[in-house]
């Protein structure tokens, strides 16, 4: 494997101003090794200790991660962009959820069968060794904690390679964390997706947890077909939103507002695409528009990325979009990008089809429930999908036919704590939430201790 591309040192620049964050050095090919041989030394130990201990060192990061939520947020709002007051519930939604896998992890257990009286019979969860996660920067504390928060402490050793677009926050957190637990139990490294590549290819990792592009899911399955490793994956969206008629157009246009232009579109289940039908379109539009309009000038992460969400722009518009709203590169310094409308959008548009990523909403017209709901199963990805409707049958029927992971009738982001679900296509595959990610974490051995022989 070739590592010719790799960058020697990690430069992050504010996307808000372009001003100079840091530098981070890299980790060496050598380096990649060493971690994960440390890792796999360090394994035996860390499985054997009681699962009730595992816990105790998570709620001992969660209170430090919880006591230094603020001062962190700041580092986040400079890497990313991300507002905050949003990036600091980030961090406490991340040492909550630390909080949920310290109690989950003690009592997760296996089960008993019924085998013959004279015997005992097992089916008993163990760790499963060497656990890479590979962690994105559009939320980059809560999705690390909940990935490493499972994996540590189901007895897997972790190392995590956080986004190289906020390398600073990865390193700030591994710190925090490794502080609770054993000597390199824990080990954070730095690079780009090349060193990502490295170690999903590595023979001696055993879990693959991965939230980020398909592309690179894909990679990373492929890597994992190669070694037999367990591939854990999160990746891209296309989230439909469908608005039915007989809903209020205004309310129907503030969740369409929240799902596509919170954190600047920068969100894995953000709304990246809107069927809207035909009797409500007009006062719909109408009321995105004013929505967009009422959004403050934010900026994405960085500069490429702005690239990105606005050559799909660009494009759509070229191709018969009409820009109701943004669809520009604003003058200035920084990463910002408006809150976009794009009215008379037409299937194969890459707008619909790919993930923008980005503070887009792309609006198409329906002309009933039926077809507006047949255009929001189309496509590769599976993520999640939202329905705006007064109809409890077409609730109903969204829910069941919908071929996505998470289904969301009348609330873009509403949804219990502790849900887990199974991303579809290319979006994926494995619970990535909830205490089902312990089952993820683990393997399962069949035990059956019979007595002695005479």
């Amino acid at each position: 494997m070739t590592t010719v591309d790799r960058p020697a040192v990690l430069e992050i620049r504010d996307p808000a101003d372009d001003r100079l964050v840091g530098s981070v050095k890299a980790v060496t090919a050598d380096g990649v090794k060493t971690a994960i041989a440390t890792a796999k030394r360090s394994a035996p130990g860390w499985a054997a200790t009681p699962a009730a201990e595992r816990g105790i060192a998570l709620k001992d990061a969660a209170r430090s991660l919880r006591a230094r939520a603020g001062e962190l947020a700041v580092l986040i709002e400079s890497e990313t962009g991300k507002p905050r007051e949003e990036a600091e519930e980030g961090v406490l939604a991340g040492a909550g959820t630390l909080e949920q896998y310290a109690e989950l992890g003690p009592v997760h257990r296996g089960r008993s069968l019924l085998g013959d009286a004279s015997a005992t019979d097992l089916m008993v969860p163990e760790p499963r060794g060497v656990v890479v996660a590979l962690t994105p920067w559009n939320d980059p504390v809560a999705v690390a904690c909940g990935l490493l928060g499972a994996a540590l402490v189901t007895g897997n050793t972790v190392v995590h390679k956080p986004s190289e677009r906020c390398p600073h926050t990865g390193a700030w957190l591994g710190n925090v964390l490794a502080q609770a637990l054993p000597d390199d139990v824990l080990q954070t490294v730095q690079g780009d997706g090349s060193v990502g590549a490295e170690l999903a290819a590595h023979p001696d990792v055993d879990l693959i947890a991965h939230v980020g592009g398909t592309a690179a899911g894909r990679s990373i399955a492929a890597s994992a077909a190669r070694t037999g490793a367990k591939a854990l994956l999160e990746n891209g969206g296309n989230d439909p939103l469908v608005v039915d008629a007989g809903v209020d157009p205004v309310w129907a246009a503030e969740q369409a507002a929240i799902g596509a232009f919170a954190n600047s579109g920068q969100i894995c289940v953000s709304v990246e695409r809107i069927h809207v039908h035909q009797d409500v379109a007009d006062a719909f539009l109408t009321a995105l528009v004013a929505e967009a309009g009422q959004r403050k000038l934010a900026p994405l992460v960085d500069r490429r990325h702005r690239e990105g969400v606005h050559a799909q722009v660009a494009e759509a518009i070229a191709q018969g979009a009409d820009p109701l709203a943004g669809g520009f590169v604003p003058d200035g310094p920084g990463a910002h990008y408006p809150a976009t409308v794009l009215a008379g959008c037409t299937p194969g548009m890459r707008v619909l089809t790919g993930e923008t990523f980005g503070p887009v909403a792309p609006v198409t017209v329906a002309a009933d429930f039926d077809q507006a709901l047949e255009q929001a199963a189309a496509g590769e990805y599976g993520l999640a999908a939202t329905v705006l409707t007064s109809s409890m049958a077409h609730a109903q029927r969204a829910w069941r036919e919908l071929p996505v992971g998470t289904v969301k009738i009348n609330n873009v982001f509403g949804g219990a704590p502790g849900g887990a679900a199974h991303p579809r296509g290319a979006s994926g595959s494995g619970y990535g939430y909830g205490p089902e990610l312990l089952d993820e974490m683990t393997q399962t051995k069949v035990v059956h201790l019979g007595p002695p022989g005479p």
